[in-house]
């Protein structure tokens, strides 16, 4: 089992996971095979590999948008189905998919009112999450009044609006240019120190992954499999951190492993 920190409860463990599109078929695709991981609650793991490897059908399966062909997936001690139900997690994707009829605080509103929130108790989260992610006057505007830094934090305060332990983000900030970009890497890693959800984040940048993370499981070409789980103890991340030798360590650590994965074994 690629490990978890010692001593802190698990959020999410994968145990033997595969995954087969159209088995049996001749346009049969073997995803991911033999996965093992277990995700300590209030930690933030980057999952990281060559495009087409199964990173996002990993954080899917985590979300029982779809299901293992082999294995387990548990969230939360229950199965990645009862934790859906339970809405146990939010998730964020490399579009915001905000609706562009509805105003920021009516997009953020939205899995409230689904969830038959009273209209007073949807406003008082919404303004509260509009505050989490410093776009409070903003309240009012429209998706297309706002950048697409902005749009992907109001996604996030959606992702966050019901109070659920765990949020998955696949490629969030991919879209964004580098500036951008990084601002929204400082951002979200100010969120998950004020609210201690657990985070697993899916990219294709090395940097990315190793300034966000406290781990990075590096996964190989289809059939995905872990290669390596990274620690990367930084400490608080700022500026400063980008421009540390520490960094550029843990950088050339997660490359060297993806190019040792291509390379073969």
């Amino acid at each position: 089992m690629t490990g978890s920190d010692t001593g802190s409860k698990v959020a999410v463990s994968i145990e033997s996971v595969s995954k087969v599109f159209n088995r049996g078929k001749p346009n049969e695709v073997r995803a991911l095979d033999d996965i093992n991981l277990d995700i300590s609650e209030g930690s933030f793991v980057s999952l990281i590999g060559p495009s087409g490897c199964g990173k996002s059908t990993l954080l899917r399966l985590m979300a029982a948008l779809t299901h293992p062909t082999g294995g387990s997936v548990t969230v939360n001690g229950k199965s990645a189905d009862k934790a859906r139900l339970d809405r146990d997690y939010g998730m964020a994707f490399q579009t915001s998919g905000l609706f562009e009829w509805r105003t920021v605080t009516q997009n953020i509103e939205l899995p409230l009112q689904l969830m038959g929130w009273e209209k007073a108790d949807r406003k008082a989260r919404a303004d509260e999450m509009l505050e989490l992610v410093k776009l409070a006057e903003f309240a009012t505007h429209y998706p297309r009044e706002l950048s697409g830094g902005m749009q992907q934090r109001v996604a996030i305060a959606r992702a966050l609006a019901f109070r659920p332990s765990l949020l998955l983000m696949d490629e969030p900030f991919g879209a964004l240019d580098e500036m951008t970009r990084e601002h929204m890497q400082t951002e979200v890693l100010d969120i998950w120190a004020r609210t201690g959800k657990t985070v697993v984040f899916v990219t294709h940048s090395i940097p990315e992954a190793v300034f966000l993370s406290q781990r990075v499981i590096v996964m190989s070409p289809r059939p995905g499999r872990i290669t390596a789980d990274i620690e990367v103890p930084l400490g608080v991340r700022g500026f400063e951190t980008r421009e540390s030798n520490r960094f550029f360590e843990k950088v050339t650590e997660v490359r060297e492993a993806l190019r040792f994965d291509k390379g073969g074994r």
